[in-house]
């Protein structure tokens, strides 16, 4: 069985770090609405009625520095690993209900094939109501069920970020992995990504969390 380690313990701290500061109720009550797939996830990019909430503001102007960004929403139910992305920036995510994260660093990914080995990804517990920064050398996906429950879980980002590529580049080298606006994936053969046109690029299991 996978340990699950804390967000809050030291070896988190190479792929992010916890922020503390931010009044999230609203925000939180505003998720409630979102809907949560009992047998999936469902990703929103940039959904407009979040980003009306005064956190939206505050988050840009603050941990963003000013950049543009969105406020979306990952929800549902989730057992699996299947791939893992990153970003050339880092990803803010505050968490409504308990969750796990899949987690690994850019670094392990091999500089020639592009393939990552499963067996070097950790997972950490995320606390309901935690907000946390992955840092752009975090390889991440969807989060984790934790102890099979849905989850909610608000996801903020550079704008555009995710998006539908526009004019892709020529699939060689790392451009291979580039998935989406600011989004570079390497999924599992089991996950069924490739049908998608993802990269298969994870060598080993298809993690799996009951």
């Amino acid at each position: 069985m996978m340990k699950i380690q804390s967000i809050n313990d030291k070896p988190f701290r190479k792929y992010g770090r916890v922020i503390d500061g931010f009044d999230c109720t609203e925000l939180f009550e505003a998720l409630k609405k979102t809907p949560m797939p009992s047998d999936s996830t469902v990703y929103v990019a940039s959904d407009p009625e979040l980003e009306k909430l005064p956190i939206f503001e505050q988050l840009q102007k603050t941990v963003f520095g000013g950049m543009p960004i969105e406020l979306g929403y990952c929800n549902g139910v989730n057992h699996k690993l299947n791939a893992l992305e990153y970003h050339r920036s880092s990803e803010i995510n505050i968490a409504a209900d308990d969750l796990v994260l899949l987690l690994g660093s850019l670094q392990d990914v091999d500089p020639e094939t592009f393939s990552y080995d499963t067996s070097l990804v950790e997972a950490f517990h995320v606390p309901a109501g935690t907000m946390f920064e992955m840092y752009a050398t975090t390889l991440h996906f969807a989060p984790c069920s934790y102890k099979g429950k849905g989850f909610r879980n608000a996801v903020v980002l550079p704008r555009g970020t995710n998006l539908d590529l526009e004019d892709a580049p020529k699939k060689e080298g790392e451009a291979k992995l580039l998935f989406a606006k600011n989004k570079w994936l390497i999924a599992h053969k089991d996950s069924g990504l490739q049908n998608d046109g993802a990269f298969v690029g994870l060598t080993g299991e298809n993690i799996t969390l009951e």
